[in-house]
């Protein structure tokens, strides 16, 4: 380390560059803004005026809306669980994601009865549809709501 290669700390310096303090600064007289006109006068319009014409936010129709009350419950069906797991495990969310038979959980898991199962599980999920408890308990595995 000598004198040559000191360096300010990273992030400790700011661009001190100021627009329209004359033309030795590469930015002065027009400031950047050009030659007359609406746009080089204090005051231009805000961003999507369109000079008084109906602005396209206000053309386009309201469509829709979103239910703050909704909740993103992720499916999974029993033939996935046939597929993934070990007569005998326990099929917990966690697992789930692990073995990757889900990629994500938001606000939970329901188990879906499509498909057949044949191995003794014992399921831990949020919600279970009618057809997938019995599937399940009919294999002889036992089903908890969390």
């Amino acid at each position: 380390m000598d004198l040559s290669n000191l360096k300010p700390a990273k992030g400790s310096k700011h661009d001190a560059f100021r627009r329209g303090r004359g033309h030795g600064s590469g930015n002065g007289k027009t400031a950047g803004k050009g030659h007359k006109g609406q746009k080089a006068r204090s005051g231009a319009p805000r961003p999507g005026f369109e000079g008084g014409q109906m602005p396209l936010y206000r053309r386009l129709p309201k469509r829709g809306f979103t239910n703050i009350n909704s909740k993103e419950i992720v499916a999974i069906n029993v033939s996935v669980l046939e597929a993934k797991y070990e007569d005998g495990s326990v099929v917990t969310i966690e697992n789930m994601l692990e073995t990757r038979a889900i990629s994500a959980v938001k606000d939970g898991v329901k188990i879906l009865g499509n498909g057949e199962l044949t191995k003794k599980l014992t399921v831990k999920a949020n919600a279970f549809s009618a057809s997938a408890k019995a599937k399940i308990e009919a294999a002889g595995g036992t089903v908890e709501v969390i």
